[in-house]
């Protein structure tokens, strides 16, 4: 069969795109907070429901920078954050001179398990970062118990969570308004993308102006500048994108639902298989869809992946390794402190979902699965 790869980009019409850059070569104004940036950003807000969104060249970025805004840095500073994660959780922490202290993961959701942060507290923990996996959220409510406790920031990384809500009292709230910020990636590979970029929501403003600062290398004015900042502003083409896909995402989220949905279907009572749950009271953005390969499957999960990729099935062993396995930080950490991680990350396997995915495909993916 042809490849089906594990994500696949969900692109406006080519003709709004076009129309939607036209003017930019009547303006020529490519970059430095041009008039679609400006839009991308109330649009945001608006649709996210935040008070506040900065928005960045990419989500990596977006942490690195979140951390210095919030004044989190110093080379005695520790940072409460979770291993199941992608590489830019952990190197965000550790180029701002910053110490990762791994908390384990609840296995039921695979996020940072909320339980088990206060133990790691000390006089030199700065913040925690936990990180919303897959689109599913971490216990927001009890991390914002504990951070207030404590006088603790909370940056959330959520480059998984576009779009997610949860139950708020009697209503709904996006989930990025928890936190002192949360962190969103618009790569191409998300489920919402804007070719590249990313966003730090947040609700002091004084956040919001130092992350202005900073993404503009520190620059006040054209003559002052009062902090070392970088450059990390997104540019025109980037939010053009954003603006389009922006207007489709909601009608995407739908189309991915119904693809969790078949697979759910297909694999669900499937033995040695465990899926995912849904969370209650969560609106999901159905951004992956993660299966654990148990003892009882007559195959090991590395067997899975490879049998796939043999038939052009390109699935992802998401997250694996541990960051805190990776070999820049070896000997650093103490692995046996988070055994639920360790154990996810040796059986997870991410199938291939998109919008677009057709049907036939993913009981393709799912009859090669029970076969083997």
């Amino acid at each position: 069969m042809d490849e089906t790869l594990v994500t696949r980009s969900s692109m406006p019409p080519f003709e709004e795109y076009v129309e939607m850059i036209k003017p930019l070569w009547e303006s020529v104004w490519l970059t430095n907070n041009g008039n679609l940036h400006k839009r991308f950003e109330k649009e945001l807000k608006n649709y996210l429901e935040v008070s506040g969104i900065s928005l960045v060249t990419n989500g990596h970025m977006g942490l690195e920078l979140a951390l210095q805004a919030l004044g989190i840095s110093g080379e005695e500073g520790e940072v409460i954050t979770t291993p199941f994660t992608f590489a830019s959780t952990t190197h965000a922490i550790v180029r701002n001179h910053l110490k990762p202290v791994f908390c384990d993961i609840r296995r039921d959701n695979y996020t940072i398990d909320a339980s088990k942060i206060e133990p790691l507290i000390t006089e030199k923990t700065k913040a925690i970062l936990p990180v919303h996996v897959y689109g599913s959220p971490c216990d927001v409510y009890t991390i914002d118990e504990i951070a207030e406790k404590y006088r603790l920031k909370v940056i959330y990384d959520a480059a998984h969570a576009f779009g997610v809500r949860i139950n708020k009292g009697s209503g709904e709230a996006g989930i990025a308004r928890f936190g002192d910020a949360s962190v969103l990636s618009f790569h191409a590979t998300k489920v919402f993308h804007a070719i590249e970029g990313g966003g730090v929501a947040f609700s002091d403003p004084e956040t919001g102006e130092k992350l202005c600062r900073l993404k503009n290398f520190g620059m006040m004015s054209e003559t002052d500048v009062d902090c070392v900042g970088t450059n990390a502003k997104m540019d025109e083409f980037r939010a053009a994108m954003g603006i389009c896909n922006l207007k489709y995402i909601d009608r995407e989220i739908e189309k991915r639902k119904a693809k969790v949905e078949r697979y759910r279907a297909n694999l669900e009572k499937t033995r040695g298989i465990t899926l995912l749950p849904e969370q209650e009271g969560v609106v999901s953005n159905y951004a992956y869809f993660p299966i654990l390969i148990e003892d009882e499957f007559p195959r090991t999960r590395d067997q899975v992946y490879m049998e796939l990729k043999e038939k052009n099935i390109f699935a992802r062993r998401y997250f694996y390794p541990l960051t805190s396995r990776y070999l820049c930080y070896a000997g650093r950490f103490n692995i046996a402190r988070t055994p639920v991680a360790e154990e996810i990350a040796e059986r997870i396997l991410c199938l291939p979902l998109f919008a677009d995915l057709s049907e036939e495909i993913i009981d393709t993916i799912c009859r090669l699965i029970k076969e083997v």
